[in-house]
């Protein structure tokens, strides 16, 4: 039996395929992209030891980059066309030059590092070594160490005070932060805190740090003019990320294992709020607004919208199998979600809350950074 095929109408799908993508395109390009600019995602997959370069306006991946075992601690850098990174695995650091999607630089940092973060002008870049017990300080134009410091044991990560001049990193076996001068990298102090410190949010005045716990349930907070612990503030549960509110008055906390958001007062160091989420709340970003908190739950698949005002949930949005780390564009039109089980990337319309698409990256996606070049 011959099948005949509508040629007529295989060219008419083809063609309002294609101005059907190309409307979705333009709808979904942002207005502060001038002519000529990029939108980019960068995923960084733990499974295959790449890098999945994604054009958010065309929706396709364009390059799979190999940037050493266990990629983490990607981010965006601040001023320069280039993506930065960790190998944990390798313990180096790795520089991608956007325009070329090639890494153009290793650089040594110590075994077992897992995040790095920028000085607030851009010129600087921090890691913390977990095996090696040390922080070293880089040059972003040289692509060179230009100081070391000793921490505690298995430091976990180290974040810089937004006015440049204090790293805090939190030293997860020894159950402290260290502070150390963001030049030198001078010890500055040394403060108790709750079990196995881990992440780190620093108040935009530069007196206080926030400190989750990853093996009780409790938030430290840090004076950081008076290098001494304020108090161990108790929460529903072991806390997964902090985000902190854009005018600094509230942080909020979710919590796989309490289900839900704990929100904290940053003036008072007091726990008010809590609201139930799903199953396994566990990343979170704001809008750029700062109304709207987006919360991935890990073990149902799906993204969950809080309004921050009225503490109030919207439809979930469902997306691939645990999704993990979750980012928004300038300007708030897409929501981007790694699906670490599915080794996908969720394109999210943020306005309406509907999925648009998924893109496939490489094996075990974790991590991502948004760059516009």
């Amino acid at each position: 039996m011959k099948i005949r095929l509508n040629y007529r109408l295989v060219i008419a799908l083809v063609v309002l395929g294609l101005v059907g993508a190309s409307e979705v395109a333009m709808e979904l390009r942002p207005s502060f992209l001038r002519p000529g600019q990029h939108l980019f995602a960068y995923v960084g997959n733990a499974g295959d030891g790449t890098v999945t370069a994604v054009d958010l306006i065309k929706l396709s991946p364009v390059a799979t980059i190999s940037v050493g075992a266990e990629p983490s601690g990607i981010r965006a850098h601040p001023t320069r066309k280039e993506i930065w990174g960790l190998s944990s695995g390798g313990g180096y650091a790795w520089v991608l030059d956007v325009t070329t999607n090639s890494v153009v630089a290793h650089i040594p940092v110590g075994s077992a590092p897992y995040a790095l973060d920028f000085s607030p002008d851009g010129s600087r870049a921090y890691v913390a070594a977990s095996s090696s017990n040390t922080l070293v300080a880089i040059d972003c134009a040289t692509r060179s160490v230009v100081a070391r410091g000793r921490t505690g044991r298995r430091p976990w990560i180290a974040r810089v005070s937004p006015n440049g001049k204090l790293l805090v990193v939190s030293n997860r076996d020894d159950a402290t932060v260290s502070l150390f001068d963001a030049e030198s990298l001078a010890p500055e102090g040394v403060v108790p805190v709750a079990p196995d410190p881990e992440q780190i949010v620093i108040m935009k005045d530069n007196s206080k740090a926030f400190v989750t716990s990853g093996a009780s349930n409790e938030i430290s907070v840090v004076d950081l003019k008076q290098k001494a612990l304020l108090s161990n503030l108790e929460i529903g549960g072991t806390p997964d990320d902090l985000v902190l509110k854009p005018d600094g008055g509230e942080l909020y906390i979710p919590s796989g294992n309490a289900h839900g958001l704990e929100v904290v007062n940053t003036e008072t160091n007091e726990v008010g709020d809590f609201v139930l989420l799903g199953m396994s709340p566990t990343f979170a970003t704001l809008d750029p607004s700062g109304g709207i908190l987006y919360v991935s739950d890990s073990a149902a698949g799906r993204i969950v919208p809080v309004a921050i005002d009225m503490r109030k949930t919207a439809r979930p949005i469902s997306v691939g199998q645990d999704p993990q780390t979750i980012r928004i564009t300038p300007g708030g039109d897409m929501l981007l979600v790694a699906d670490t089980a599915s080794n996908d990337l969720a394109v999210i319309r943020a306005r309406t809350g509907s999925l648009i698409t998924l893109i496939p990256t490489g094996s075990k996606p974790r991590d991502l950074a948004i760059k516009v070049f």
